[in-house]
């Protein structure tokens, strides 16, 4: 957890408010592995991580409510009783839809100032959203005494992100950023929503993720593309969700599916294999089975589910070429964003140097380094 965002927002909200606020930090999130397996009722494998988004708020005597994005230079009023949607990509909208999805459950906020600061690279797919909608509804909730539990608080950041953002995203987002555990990855089965945590020491190597500044326009339309896919597959095949299904089930409708939606299905049970798999490798603290699972949960994104780009391919056949990375793979919904990788500490700032400039020769562009821990979900800090 950044301490500097914690006091940036306190100092500002004394400033503003004129009153002590609550601080709230709530972090980001990355995936070791489980990718595009959460809308199919199976498992992923993400963890908290120490970037996030802090926030301080406190109740308002004004008659009204007031957000303020520091790092927008944005600030908002309005009224409780008059939430509406504002335009489409308002940040508000994650405060607003928040607040509705309380208001829905006939728990009563008071109007609250809050303003909020956040440290997660955009568009790294490290979940801000998430992490900004588990701050408010965190605290209001300790504000207001309204008695949520933290699974309660995860459905109301989903439900805000659905009906006021207009993303149907899973739960796996939200409920890393809640629940994670410092210097744990949570084995999350997307279906009951429990998670099993597990400790990693990744002793002598980290996790380092490698943002490819890109994001093209596909990532909307070829995930609901991919969603339907899987749900039309599960229909033939008389299960829930993919998650219920096994290579030998699939085979037995090769003729009925297309080859490339039969390639999307096998990925999906793959990848939910691999990561009950990445949880055994965990457990005998086997760092090289987990990154071999790691490179080839890529390659069936990249080939089978047909997410990636040529950026993400680029950096993962750089670390590929380099002895001291045990995994890589691109991370998040795809087209752009990070790779994730398991790299020898002594060794990742050479393979950083290499794989940016190699980057930047092949693709005239800068990709951006993050080193990151694993850490703590949303808390209030003292």
């Amino acid at each position: 957890m950044s301490t500097t965002l914690v006091q940036d927002v306190k100092k500002t909200f004394i400033e503003t408010f004129k009153t002590e606020p609550l601080l709230i930090f709530s972090p980001g999130r990355i995936n070791i592995i489980g990718e595009h397996t959460d809308y199919n009722d199976g498992f992923v494998f993400p963890a908290a991580v120490d970037k996030g988004i802090a926030a301080a708020v406190q109740k308002s005597d004004t008659g009204n409510s007031t957000a303020i994005a520091l790092d927008l230079d944005s600030t908002i009023k309005f009224e409780l009783d008059k939430l509406k949607p504002s335009k489409e990509g308002s940040w508000e909208n994650y405060v607003f839809g928040v607040v509705a999805e309380i208001q829905n459950r006939n728990k009563v906020v008071g109007d609250f100032n809050i303003i909020f600061k956040g440290n997660i690279p955009g568009g790294a797919g490290m979940s801000s959203s998430a992490a900004l909608e588990n701050s408010v509804v965190f605290g209001l909730n300790e504000l207001f005494d309204l008695g949520l539990s933290k699974q309660e608080m995860i459905l109301i950041s989903q439900k805000a992100e659905h009906n006021y953002v207009g993303v149907n995203c899973g739960i796996m987002d939200q409920y890393a950023s809640m629940f994670g555990i410092k210097h744990s990855a949570l084995h999350l089965d997307c279906r009951t929503v429990k998670s099993k945590p597990y400790t990693i020491n990744f002793k002598d190597h980290e996790l380092m993720l490698i943002n490819t500044n890109v994001k093209h326009s596909l990532s909307d339309s070829a995930y609901n593309d991919r969603r339907s896919a899987c749900e039309s597959i599960s229909e033939l095949l008389g299960i829930k969700a993919l998650r219920d299904a096994t290579e030998a089930d699939l085979e037995t409708i090769i003729d009925k599916v297309t080859p490339a939606n039969y390639q999307k299905a096998l990925y999906v049970i793959q990848e939910n294999a691999r990561t009950v798999k990445a949880a055994k490798a965990i457990e005998d603290n086997d760092l090289d089975t987990l990154g071999k699972l790691i490179y080839q949960s890529h390659n069936g994104l990249s080939n089978q589910y047909k997410v990636s780009c040529e950026e993400l391919d680029f950096l993962v056949d750089q670390a590929k070429k380099n002895k001291y990375v045990l995994g890589a793979r691109m991370m998040g919904g795809g087209f752009g964003g990070c790779t994730i990788n398991l790299v020898a500490k002594t060794e990742a700032k050479a393979f950083a140097d290499v794989a940016a400039k190699a980057y930047k020769n092949k693709f005239n562009k800068d990709c951006s380094v993050y080193f990151i821990e694993l850490s703590q979900g949303t808390h209030i800090v003292e």
